[in-house]
């Protein structure tokens, strides 16, 4: 592969690779690093993909390692302070379902945004995350069993609210 058909990957998959980062990382600052890292980590190392063809799903494999890796380096740096980690992003406009994404677990949280938000068939997601398909399966079932039960509690007590008059 070339470097402007490279290029041309990178600038299809900016949005994609933020969503993938985002769903591990959560804080912005965090996510653009690891997507900059994934990138720079990718063409340095383009001699090594072996199918163009494939070349979203191996940036995409790229990025979530620098993902976990940055994830192991902010969480020695923080038990080295002793300090919590006060860099988490909070903002109050998300959506109640993305709010109850982040809920989950990493690998759940990781799992459902691969498979709804960016499209990756159950078996691409295993090959990406290095699992059995079976895993991948009942993760995906797993978690949409706990953000259904997240949002009708959410429902309900909106409901009780309104009817106490909160």
């Amino acid at each position: 592969m070339n470097k402007e058909a490279f290029a041309s990957v990178v600038l299809s998959s900016t949005d994609s690779l933020y969503r993938i980062s985002k769903s591990i990382l959560k804080n912005d600052a965090d996510c653009e690093d690891a997507v900059q890292e994934a990138i720079a980590t990718g063409f340095s190392k383009l001699n090594t993909l072996r199918q163009e063809a494939y070349a979203k799903t191996w940036l995409t494999r790229i990025l979530i390692h620098e993902c976990y890796s940055l994830l192991k380096k902010r969480e020695k740096s923080a038990a080295m302070l002793a300090e919590p980690d006060n860099q988490e992003c909070i903002h109050s406009d998300y959506s109640d379902l993305y709010d109850a994404l982040n809920t989950l677990k990493k690998e759940f949280r990781l799992t459902i945004v691969l498979y709804y938000l960016e499209g990756y068939s159950i078996e691409e997601i295993a090959d990406l995350m290095k699992l059995p398909s079976g895993t991948v399966k009942s993760r995906l079932s797993r978690a949409r069993r706990r953000l259904r039960s997240i949002m009708e509690r959410e429902v309900y007590e909106k409901e009780d609210n309104y009817e106490n008059g909160l």
